[in-house]
């Protein structure tokens, strides 16, 4: 899952204000950008195996704890590596927040302002 240098993707929840925040900022960097919702996101774990490696964070850090789901079949179990793929390949809407990936890089946007990590390393806040 490489994307080209000006290109940017972003896996997001298309009823959250923040992730379309987190769009809008997008295009602010390039116009060359392909969104998907959730529930078009990568469905293999080898495609979630390669986003994971890219954003170096546990499968189990990218799920959202409030979701029902996440309540009801997750909550106090433990998985391994697999298994968490497999359950973000089968429950993408457990996703807390966007993923951007531009090259090699990706990043979780938690914030809006996180897409600048694709390009500078770092948010404008953080910089200044």
């Amino acid at each position: 899952m490489k994307t080209h240098q000006r290109e940017i993707l972003i896996y997001y929840n298309p009823e959250s204000s923040a992730d379309r925040r987190t769009i809008a900022h997008a295009h602010g960097l390039t116009r060359h950008i392909k969104t998907y919702k959730f529930g078009q996101t990568p469905s293999t774990n080898t495609s979630w195996s390669q986003i994971i490696g890219k954003l170096d964070l546990h499968p189990k850090d990218l799920m959202n704890k409030a979701h029902p789901y996440y309540q009801e079949h997750i909550r106090g179990r433990e998985f391994n590596r697999q298994g968490y793929l497999k359950i973000l390949s089968h429950n993408p809407d457990l996703l807390k927040a966007p993923i951007a990936i531009r090259g090699d890089r990706a990043v979780l946007c938690t914030s809006p302002t996180d897409i600048y990590r694709l390009i500078h390393g770092k948010t404008p806040t953080e910089v200044s």
